[in-house]
This record gives structure tokens, sequence and C-alpha cells, in this order.
């Protein structure tokens, strides 16, 4: 391409590829994960097992052509008319924008006729299909095509070579005729998984799965392994089929622009808390608050929330746990009301069940939320819940490591919890996420007095200093108190502690 530029008049080369037109989806998960949709005038392979909701995907990238006055025709031979339009209610959906050519009994009629001549039976049928949808093409003038499926033509053709062949002849008529084409392929008539005629052939393939696992909702994933000429999103990307179709979540990566943001403390509001803190936890930084049940984690998040809510910032609370009825009459038990500040919408409560939510339907509903509502501050209660949707620790690791970087880039500060079990002196946890975060708060029961108390104290921050001591933490109807470093003791983080010599005991150090 020649450009001419102005000052000059000098004639250079331009280095630039111009930009390719894309057909959205009518996904915008997708559509975002495909840089804006499929390139125009190509053939692209949508492949998966029967069940993973091809069909519905077609549907989909038909009706967004329709919506924009676009001819579009759909070529099944593997589902009538009928079941067609019985998919497309069960989204509310009409397709009587959309061209069907309905082939489902054509090859059946096909063969019978074939039985009775001396030629190839195969060679045939394979002219008599693609006439039909050629002469359809040719009478709508389709800018967007759906062919259901590929099993059914890779059975007609009866031999590796015949079916490519038939492939390159549908790819370069409806190229030539300005379609934009998907091929849907249920790999049911596949020899074997080294047959890739299709995927050879095709500008980009998609393969959806879907993974039943036990007592959960099955998950289901989208990749996208190949797009020629165009940049997309790869790895595997969570998706759900609902009434209206079929939405993808693109999993974590970059998004967007950092926002700007002074890195300043938060402060909690409780005295030795923020002494203990060197100040408070810094906006943009992600927070770990680990220890046993009932060492006060959930109550020290709901503090922060309440000061964040006081200063009229927005914050978002995950909770996976807990009853919602319960985890704000936790807060009143302690002296925070949170409840006006839900009916003002400044504080956002989302109760989530991991066996039906998706780690990445999780990810993305949070992410919009804090981008759309501008959320200071996120609560994640717990990461045990959280991580009972993952079922790879790796993949916890990898999504959470995003979501927290990214949220870091927005100035947001992000509270997580994580129980730990065991009660006194035995501690155990089924993943290691302390590198993640950047600041670590320690939680512990110990004995002293004849009582159970509790011990706090922080394990590293990475912004500035902190405390080294460990103090006494207490929940009471009054709020949160941090007293002075158990300087009396040692071993409080084992769950028995040893009263140094001559360090009298906490009452008395109390008064």
């Amino acid at each position: 391409m020649l450009r001419v530029s102005p000052a000059t008049d000098e004639i250079r080369m331009s280095t630039e590829a111009p930009a390719l037109a894309h057909c959205d989806t009518g996904i915008s998960g997708l559509d975002q994960i495909l840089g804006g949709g499929f390139p125009a005038n190509a053939l692209y392979l949508i492949q998966g097992d029967p069940g993973v909701g091809k069909t519905t995907l077609a549907l989909q990238f038909l009706l967004a052509g329709t919506s924009k006055g676009k001819a579009c025709l759909y070529v099944t031979f593997s589902e009538t008319r009928q079941e067609l339009l019985a998919v497309a209610r069960s989204h509310g959906w009409s397709l009587d924008s959309i061209g069907v050519l309905e082939l489902s009994n054509f090859a059946q009629q096909l063969t019978a006729e074939a039985e009775s001549t001396l030629f190839d039976p195969a060679d045939i049928e394979l002219h008599d299909v693609t006439k039909i949808v050629f002469d359809e093409v040719e009478r709508l003038k389709p800018a967007r095509v759906a062919i259901d499926s590929m099993s059914e033509l890779r059975l007609l053709s009866q031999s590796a070579l015949r079916y490519r062949r038939q492939i390159l002849s549908v790819k370069q008529f409806l190229g030539a005729h300005g379609c934009t084409t998907i091929l849907l392929d249920d790999l049911t008539t596949a020899q074997s998984k080294d047959d890739r005629q299709l995927e050879s052939v095709c500008h980009g393939v998609i393969a959806l799965r879907l993974d039943e696992l036990p007592y959960t909702a099955e998950r289901r994933q989208l990749t996208v392994r190949k797009i020629r000429g165009s940049d997309f999103l790869g790895g595997p990307h969570d998706y759900v089929i609902e009434t209206g179709g079929i939405k993808v979540f693109p999993r974590i990566a970059t998004r967007g622009r950092p926002r700007d943001f002074a890195r300043e403390p938060v402060t909690s509001g409780v005295e030795g808390l923020d002494a203990l803190l060197g100040g408070g936890l810094d906006r943009g930084t992600s927070n770990l608050l680990m220890g046993p049940s009932g060492t006060g984690k959930s109550s020290l998040a709901i503090t922060y929330a309440y000061v964040s809510l006081m200063r009229g910032e927005r914050v978002a609370l995950f909770i996976f746990d807990e009853n919602l009825d319960l985890y704000l009459a936790k807060a009143t038990s302690f002296g925070i009301d949170l409840r006006p500040f839900v009916v003002s919408e400044l504080l956002y409560v989302q109760r989530s069940d991991p066996k039906e939510l998706s780690p990445g339907q999780f990810a993305h509903s949070l992410l919009h939320l804090v981008e759309q509502n501008d959320v200071r501050m996120v609560i994640v209660d717990s990461l045990n819940g959280y991580s009972k949707a993952m079922q790879d620790t790796k993949m916890l690791d990898l999504q959470l490591h995003g979501m927290l970087s990214y949220l870091g880039q927005l100035g947001v500060v992000t509270i997580v919890v994580f129980a730990q079990s065991g009660f006194v002196n035995e501690f155990r946890s089924s993943m290691d996420l302390t590198y993640l975060a950047d600041t670590v708060l320690i939680l512990r029961h110990f004995e002293a007095g004849g009582a159970i108390r509790q011990a706090i104290s922080v394990a590293k921050k990475r912004t500035g200093v902190h405390e080294s001591t460990i103090r006494e933490f207490k929940v009471t109807a009054n709020g949160l108190s941090v007293g002075k470093p158990l300087l009396q003791f040692r071993g409080v983080l084992t769950g028995v502690p040893i009263l140094e010599p001559g360090s009298g005991n906490m009452e008395d150090q109390e008064k």
C-alpha cells in the first residue's frame, strides 16, 4: 500500500497491514476473545461433542447477521426444521429472518436411488447435495452461512480424499460469494483424533468442551485453536448456555488501561491494627487474612468494608461460605449495620454457590462490577469456597494471580479471607497462596489464663514497613480491638504459648 507524505510529497511503502473486516458473533464474550468477531469472507470450524452448544452458537451468529439486515442461511443435515425451531423457541428466538435448508432426509433418499445405478453412490450423493446447497446460496445470496453438521458430509464422502475435495469445493464457492461460513462438527464420524481434514482447510477453529463433575453443575469451556490473519485471546474460556443463548467469559488478561490512583494507606479505624500494619492497607494491594475458624477474619474484613463505606467508597462483597442474612447479622453483633449501604447500593453483596458458578463466570462478574461501578474495595469470603469451584489448584493460582493483578492496577483494595484447617497447634492449608498477596495477616487462637484468646500479626507487607509483633485481637459487641504486643509470651502462633519468667500475667499487663 502506497502513502504520500503531505509535508514532503515523499512516496513510501506502508508496512501496516490493512485492518480486516470482522463479523460479530452475537456473543459479546466471544467477540472480545476474537478481537471483534470472525474475519469476514472465510470458513470457520466449530467442533465438539453433542450437547456442547454448537447449534446455539450457530443460530446466534446468524441472528446477529439478520439484525444488521444481512441475509443468512442455515443448512441442516442432522436436524429437522422442527427440531431447529424447538432450539430457537427455548431461547425465545424467531427464525423467520433466517433461511433454513433442511437436508436431513435427503441422504437417505439418494442412497436408495444410487443403489440402482452403476455409479459410485458417494459421487452421486455428493454431487446432488452440493448442487442443492450451491443453488440455495445463489438464490438467497447470504452474507452468513452455517452448515450442520460436517459428520454427514464425511459419511457421504466415504473416503478422506473425496471428503477433502468436497470441503475445498465448499470453501471456494462460498468464499467467492462473499459468505462468512461456520461448519459444525460433532466428531462422531471422525476416524481418529488425527483426522485433521477440516482443521487444515478452515481459516479458524473453535473447540467446545463439556465436563461433567460429581455433585456440581457441568462445566463448559471454549478454546480458539486458530484464526488466520487475526489476533485472538488463547487459552480456555468458561461459558454457559442459558435462556437467551451462550455467554462466554474470557479468561483474565490485561484489560484496558490502569487507573491513576494514589497508593495511600486505607485505615481500619482500629488504632492498634493500623499501628501493626504501619498505617493500614495500601490502595492497589491484595491482602490475605488467614487463620483457623473463629479467629475473627470475617469480622476484620467487615470492619474494613464499613470504614470504606463511611468514606463514601463503593465496596463489593462476595460470600461463598455463609448465608447472607447470617453474614449481615454477624456484622450487627459487633456494632456494624451493613443493610443501609446495601439499600443505597454503596455496598454490592453477592452470595455465590461454588457448585453452580464456574470460576470464569465468577471472575467476569467481579471484574465487570468493579469496572462499571468504580468499586474501591473487594472482599472475597472465603477463598476456601472459591477454591471449590476450581478443580485444579494450579488453575486457581493462575486465575487468582490474574484477578489480583488487575484489581491492583485499578487501585482496588482486595481482601481475601482464607480459613486454615485445625484449631490449636496444628494448622494445615490445602494451598499456599501467601506469595500472591501483598500483605498477609495471620490470626490465631491461643490459651492463656484459662481462656481461649485470639492473636493477630503481620507476616509480610510488600508496600511498606510493619510491626513484627504479635498482638491480642478481640471481637466484642462494641467492635474490634487490638491490644499491646504480647511480650510476656512466646509460642503464641503455635496455640500453646509459654509465659516468660518474671513477666506477670496478661491481666496485670492489660491494666
